[in-house]
């Protein structure tokens, strides 16, 4: 697709040596299964070996703070560029290690000006997560020009981009929130309580489209039955396997 003609995209992040292509070539497979709308799907990315050729690769724009201040926990502010390399549409930020287990066409018509993740842990506040939000490209320049005028103070009041970020856009009446349903936890929704999870497998929520994989383990873990924290047992979660491919 000419990227001219194109309104609507799927962006992700890749940077550093975390997170290899497969993780970037996985997510773009399961965009194209669930999403029956035309796209094109763009990484933001300081390496694109071994990405497939279907992505649209392009530098992660600098987040142009002093030298010595960590970037760290900041980078996908850089998606609200007033020009993010020219593109001009809506664009369906997603991390690189969700699941994609349903359809994604509602992410794209759902009204609202910007849409993110509530807080799974405490939902009484406006913070979303930053996993997967939808808004419009250049929309909101001053939440990066903000940040880098401001980046002392910004730090100071705010743990990280997704607190900010929706702390800004809460503030200017524009914050809203996906149905609970669409992007559940994996760590929360997905894992059967103690001491079921020794002989349930974790399951895919009712009417999920996307899991968040966030805390202790990602997809390949989860499909290994492995968990970053000791004594929190799970079984091999045979369903990652199933839709995380290419």
């Amino acid at each position: 697709m000419d990227s001219n003609q194109t309104s609507r995209y799927v962006i992700c992040m890749k940077w550093g040596t975390k997170y290899g292509p497969e993780y970037v070539n996985r997510l773009y497979g399961m965009v194209k299964r669930h999403l029956h709308l035309d796209f094109q799907m763009v990484c933001l990315t300081d390496d694109a070996q071994g990405i497939r050729p279907e992505v649209r690769c392009l530098p992660i724009p600098p987040l142009d703070l002093p030298a010595g201040i960590p970037e760290r926990g900041w980078t996908k502010l850089v998606t609200f560029a007033k020009d993010l390399h020219g593109l001009k549409g809506t664009a369906l930020f997603l991390d690189i290690d969700v699941v994609v287990v349903g359809s994604l066409d509602d992410f794209f018509t759902q009204p609202g000006e910007f849409l993110i993740i509530h807080d799974y842990k405490r939902p009484w506040r406006v913070t979303g997560n930053s996993s997967v939000y939808r808004f419009e490209l250049g929309a909101h320049p001053e939440v990066l020009s903000y940040f880098r005028e401001n980046f002392e103070t910004v730090r100071q009041q705010f743990r990280n981009e997704q607190a900010y970020l929706s702390d800004v856009l809460h503030k200017q009446g524009k914050l809203q929130y996906w149905p609970a349903a669409w992007c559940p936890s994996f760590k929360y929704h997905s894992i059967p309580r103690w001491p079921t999870n020794y002989w349930t497998e974790p399951s895919i929520p009712k009417d999920a489209r996307i899991v968040i994989f966030h805390g202790e383990c990602n997809p390949p873990d989860a499909l290994a039955g492995k968990r970053n924290r000791r004594f929190r047992f799970i079984k091999p979660t045979h369903w990652v396997e199933q839709h995380w491919r290419e």
